[in-house]
């Protein structure tokens, strides 16, 4: 599970949803920096976000022409919360916590818990390692729901721009789902990885 590059609106913290926005030029910079790490794994589907933050970095990574659009993988819909920042609607709304509240006129924490379900189900028909380009807030989502944890658990579960996360079955158990890598940069390599 690959997160996006850099935007201008992770720099500023407002939540990005469904605003299609592209990266910065460190965002690219950061997606092309992924290249080489996820070349040292086989793919045997690569998917991506339809939007193009996410789709920029799939590309940038060398992945572009392999990847097929799951719309799934989009981030959470913030509604009336899209492009502002925590802090400000907490101005108006205090201790809102969108892994607990949900955004009005965008996703709840039960369609997003729904959405992560049915894309694992897909997923877990599918044989070999599955790369997937996708965001912060529904990739965290995503990695708990792997695991079994409720939505409102992945808060506890950040992920930085550009990073690489696992989520695999344990070699001992190969029923039970673990998190094997989590919020990993370009700068180290993805070495263990089957």
């Amino acid at each position: 599970m690959i997160r996006h590059g850099e935007t201008a609106w992770s720099i500023t913290g407002q939540h990005t949803g469904l605003t299609d926005i592209v990266l910065t030029a460190r965002g690219e910079e950061e997606a092309r920096a992924l290249a080489p790490h996820l070349r040292t794994v086989q793919f045997t589907q690569i998917l991506t976000s339809p939007l193009q933050r996410a789709r920029q970095t799939c590309e940038l990574a060398g992945f572009g022409a392999a990847a097929a659009v799951e719309r799934d993988l989009v981030e959470w819909n913030y509604g009336d919360y899209e492009g502002k920042r925590t802090v400000d609607i907490q101005g108006e709304r205090h201790g809102w916590n969108v892994w607990r509240d949900g955004c009005p006129h965008g996703e709840t924490t039960a369609n997003i818990s729904d959405r992560a379900d049915r894309l694992l189900s897909h997923l877990r028909e599918a044989s070999g390692n599955v790369a997937l380009f996708s965001h912060g807030q529904f990739g965290s989502a995503l990695a708990v729901r792997w695991i079994g944890l409720a939505v409102l658990e992945a808060q506890h579960f950040a992920l930085g721009p550009a990073s690489i996360s696992v989520l695999a079955h344990d070699a001992g158990h190969p029923s039970v789902p673990v998190i094997a890598l989590w919020n990993d940069c370009a700068e180290r390599s993805l070495s263990g990885v089957p």
